[in-house]
């Protein structure tokens, strides 16, 4: 286009909708961020149930320095999060807003979801360099990435694993109970095996992440339970070599995480024995961005591939699959790896996965 073409007439009405949405985005990002230091602090579990309080009160409740406190509550109130009542200058956690804020929201607590968002702001510096020059960013660039994945993996686990998961694969009650070889896939902290190992003493397992850290806790968790059948071993899984050593294989949001996952998928399908079951947990979307367009956490999901998952695995030369990976290509690459039986079924006590029951 030269110069001297005419620009085309812009829609006013859609130029000040969209720029209000811009607004309401750059403020909800600031209720994220405060979302976020409310659930660090512990600020939420203080107003969950109290009656209305001054910022003076709360802070000696939750041990904070008022100055600090006070400012959080505003925010918070003008973010429609808390109730202020100008006349007494209280405010006050509504019931319905706990809710989803605390601790006793298990896995559903979504204040436990905005810490992440700070945590891919710590390295936006770095992604904007992988824009310019490719690459990515290793799990070192993220500090506090095990913490926060830990907490997050620990609430489902703890809500969904015994009662809901080991029930939703036919028959692995039973095996459990009788004593089986099991394999959990990129454990990280291992909790999802310790708590395993804790229910079923006669099973044989063993969780596998190639983060020395991350294999610390887990050693450390399974000794202060006093587990004798839990084992973690440091090893990137895409070399896993084993034969028909296992009879349930486990992934826990893992898979997508990993460098080369097709050859992950491979070494899985090896190391299960005939009559073995992987079970594969994966985020729930679609392959298709379009089919994302409605997806309640789709534009998070889609950031957070960008500000981490992707990125991690092209840091070690991978591929990239990426957070969004979707049902459609996850299925694609289980059939690929050698498994014809998948079945797909969703779990209600934890609506951000996909859950694939595979056999070979």
């Amino acid at each position: 286009m030269t110069t001297l073409e005419k620009q085309p007439e812009l829609d006013q009405v859609a130029v000040e909708a969209f720029a209000d949405r811009m607004l309401g985005i750059v403020n909800g990002s600031c209720i994220a961020v405060m979302t976020s230091i409310g659930h660090q602090t512990g600020l939420f579990e203080t107003l969950a149930g109290r009656a209305p309080s001054t910022s003076e009160d709360i802070a000696q409740a939750a041990g904070l320095n008022e100055r600090y406190v006070r400012e959080w509550l505003n925010a918070m109130t003008t973010g429609r999060v808390l109730v202020h009542d100008p006349a007494t200058r209280t405010y006050t956690l509504p019931a319905e807003h706990a809710a989803c804020l605390t601790e006793a929201a298990g896995p559903e607590n979504l204040a436990r979801l905005t810490v992440l968002v700070p945590m891919m702001a710590e390295v936006e510096q770095g992604i904007v360099r992988c824009f310019r020059e490719g690459g990515g960013l290793s799990y070192a660039d993220y500090e506090r990435f095990h913490e926060v994945m830990a907490a997050d993996s620990r609430a489902v686990v703890d809500a969904t694993l015994l009662d809901v998961v080991v029930p939703h694969v036919e028959g692995l009650a039973d095996r459990l109970r009788d004593g089986i070889d099991i394999a959990d896939i990129g454990c990280g902290s291992g909790h999802a095996i310790n708590v395993l190992a804790a229910a079923y003493p006669n099973g044989r397992l063993t969780g596998y992440d190639f983060e020395e850290e991350a294999i610390a806790a887990a050693r450390a968790e399974a000794s202060a339970l006093g587990l004798t059948n839990a084992r973690f071993e440091v090893l990137d899984v895409a070399s896993l070599d084993e034969v028909a050593a296992y009879d349930l294989i486990t992934a826990f949001d893992a898979i997508h995480d990993q460098a080369q996952p097709a050859e992950v998928l491979a070494a899985i399908a090896r190391a299960l024995r005939g009559d073995g079951t992987f079970l594969l947990v994966d985020i729930k979307a679609s392959s298709n961005v379009e089919d994302n367009l409605e997806h309640p956490m789709g534009t998070f999901l889609y950031t957070v591939s960008t500000m981490h998952c992707m990125s991690v695995s092209l840091a070690q030369g991978g591929v990239g699959l990426g957070t969004v990976w979707g049902e459609q290509l996850a299925t694609r690459m289980l059939r690929e790896a050698g498994f014809t039986d998948i079945d797909l079924a969703p779990v209600e006590a934890d609506p951000f996965n996909n859950y694939y029951v595979c056999r070979r």
